[in-house]
């Protein structure tokens, strides 16, 4: 209430302002119109007995036209527009008004102009005058001395919360931007001093504290630069919210974060086909197995958008589907939500969840995908890897499921382990699948993402917190990257492309040697690699090769309908030879002998290292015609 008394009494304070304006502005068009002279008085009296009037007509469209919504402190251009209507209309109505008691006598024309301006100064002037008298301090108030990186509208905007917030950590010295066109202009009142390649430069002529990349559309490239050229000068760097969080709400520009490594390796935003993908989810029954994990809780992140019938998460891993269960319930409180605890690898539960949910579209996310663990445990690797895989699909096919989507890795392609084999042998029994069922089988094949469980990044990052060492495997090792949510999108658009059988490829960009990575996440967190935290190369682990593929030589990548995702070719294999493989497996695994389920995925994936030391089986792989006479 005592809020509202101080708006309501800062209000009629202006009003009165303006009042005594409209007086001012009157008498002074007299007082300019006979050249700053004497007013004769029968002018002077003509003047007097129309303030009245002129004030009532200029008053009420004040109120009109809402002069007293802004706040003089944000007075700005659409606040002036809104000065020259009611001052334009006022003095119209005015002018009408006079004209029809004294046919203007006595009133000289020139007097409407001539108030026109002055009112339009002593109105707007004051307003400005206040708000540039708020903003002054601001500008040469506390804070750390920085340099901003882009001079655009989200530039611009960064350093106008800044100067407006007096509580502000940072204080905008300069900008800095790659348009060449823009040098020697100032954005308020903060000149743009150069380009990136002169940060060094600018930053100890003027003695910079630290720089804020304000380029939410910036690539991994872009910001990588910028970031280099402020390493070598030793200047922390913040940036901007994510653009997907900014144009969400969830964060504004003066939201500033450090920069992580995800958006160094970052690439360009994926544009999708989102009605296609719409139409393709909304409305139906989706299931993703492994639905806690990294990839599969981000899918349902994104399916929950996408407004289905129902998502069913099927996971085995009770904390993990606790957490996203909580968190889907809160986010999409409107979602019919199915949370089923269970394992792939158990026909009985696959069977009921499908039973009573019937799925119309199946994301196969559950897999053992830790390296060096699986190398030793080669029946777990089959059990979930293949048997699992196998297990879902057959489900998904007797209930009459539309799709079904495997996420497959990039450790499939020619594989020196035993979880890139049996990802592959997965990859070869969705296939085989997908000629016998009225089901669309579609497999995605993509790299590292950054963040997920067990992946290097944690890792890393908890090695810094510890103090170091960090430890790579290998100088020279190198991996491909994408973000998690750029994964699970393109996972989205190849459900929608594939029209079953095919094996998509993710463009994953340039590989990323891992060293660098160690580099980049040690700078990121303010120390020095090799100085204040050591970097320790271990060598290649159980089944580790210095670069992954995303395609075998023998497939063709063809292009398909989205620029970043790619068809590949692979070789057919008989469906007899499939089935045999497979019952070998399973009898295998019933068995516990290593030996056959080596035999069978080396006759199945004879692609796979034989060279490696931690290839699948110790001979030499199985050719196919010894899967053509019976393996048993």
């Amino acid at each position: 209430m005592y809020r509202l008394f101080n708006v309501a009494r800062t209000r009629q304070a202006i009003f009165l302002h303006d009042l005594v304006m409209i007086v001012v502005a009157w008498l002074g068009a007299y007082w300019l119109r006979f050249n700053l002279g004497t007013v004769p008085d029968a002018y002077w009296r003509e003047a007097l007995a129309s303030l009245p009037l002129v004030m009532i007509a200029q008053g009420s469209m004040y109120w009109y036209f809402g002069l007293y919504r802004g706040v003089w402190r944000f007075a700005s251009i659409p606040d002036l527009v809104r000065i020259l209507k009611a001052v334009f209309f006022g003095l119209v109505i005015a002018a009408g008004a006079i004209f029809l008691l004294t046919r203007l006598e006595g009133v000289p024309r020139t007097v409407f102009a001539l108030e026109a301006i002055l009112l339009v100064l002593l109105l707007g002037g004051p307003r400005i005058t206040y708000r540039w008298l708020k903003d002054r301090s601001l500008y040469i108030g506390d804070g750390k001395r920085a340099l901003i990186v882009g001079a655009d509208k989200v530039g611009e905007m960064l350093v106008r919360d800044m100067l407006r917030d007096s509580a502000s950590l940072y204080r905008p010295i300069a900008f800095v931007d790659d348009d060449r066109r823009k040098a020697g202009t100032d954005i308020h009142g903060l000149p743009i001093a150069g380009t990136s390649d002169d940060i060094a430069e600018i930053a100890k002529r003027l003695e910079i504290d630290l720089v804020v990349i304000a380029l939410p559309h910036a690539t991994g490239k872009q910001l990588r630069r910028v970031v280099e050229l402020c390493e070598t000068i030793g200047l922390p760097v913040r940036t901007l919210p994510r653009l997907q969080d900014l144009v969400s709400g969830r964060a504004s520009v003066k939201d500033l974060r450090d920069v992580s490594i995800e958006d160094l390796l970052g690439r360009e935003p994926v544009q999708l086909d989102w009605a296609a993908i719409t139409r393709g989810v909304t409305g139906k029954v989706v299931m993703v197995t492994g639905g806690g994990g990294s990839i599969g809780s981000e899918l349902c992140r994104q399916l929950a958008r996408l407004k289905p019938s129902r998502l069913v998460i099927f996971e085995r891993g009770e904390h993990n589907l606790f957490l996203v269960d909580l968190e889907l319930r809160r986010e999409f409180p409107e979602l019919a939500l199915a949370s089923e605890l269970g394992d792939v690898c158990d026909a009985v539960a696959v069977e009921r969840a499908c039973a009573i949910h019937r799925p119309e579209i199946v994301f196969h996310t559950a897999a053992y995908k830790h390296v060096p663990m699986l190398e030793g445990q080669l029946r777990q690797a089959v059990l979930n890897n293949v048997l699992g895989t196998r297990t879902m699909a057959c489900a998904a096919d007797r209930h009459g499921c539309a799709s079904f989507v495997l996420i497959s890795s990039d450790k499939a392609v020619n594989p020196g382990n035993v979880m890139g084999a049996t990802k592959r042998v997965a990859e070869i029994v969705c296939q085989d699948m997908s000629q016998t069922s009225k089901t669309r089988f579609i497999t995605v094949r993509f790299g590292n993402v950054l963040g997920s469980s067990g992946s290097v990044v944690p890792l890393f990052r908890q090695q810094i917190a510890n103090g170091g060492p960090v430890t790579v495997t290998h100088p020279d090792v190198t991996r491909y990257f994408m973000t998690i949510p750029e994964a699970c999108q393109l996972i989205l658009q190849a459900s929608v492309i594939g029209k079953g059988g095919e094996i998509f490829v993710l463009d994953m960009g340039e590989p990323v040697k891992i060293a660098y990575l160690a580099e980049q996440l040690i700078l990121l967190s303010g120390k020095r690699p090799h100085d204040d935290i050591e970097i320790v190369y271990t060598g290649l682990r159980p089944g580790e090769k210095l670069f992954e593929e995303l395609f075998h030589d023998a497939e063709k990548l063809l292009q398909t309908s989205h620029p970043k995702i790619l068809l590949a070719n692979c070789r057919p294999l008989e469906h007899r030879i499939v089935q045999d493989g497979v019952g070998t497996l399973m009898r295998s695994c019933d068995e516990d002998r290593d030996d056959e389920m080596q035999r069978v995925i080396g006759a199945l994936v004879p692609e796979q290292l034989r060279d490696s030391s931690t290839r699948v089986g110790a001979r030499e792989a199985t050719t196919m015609r010894s899967l053509e006479k019976g393996v048993r």
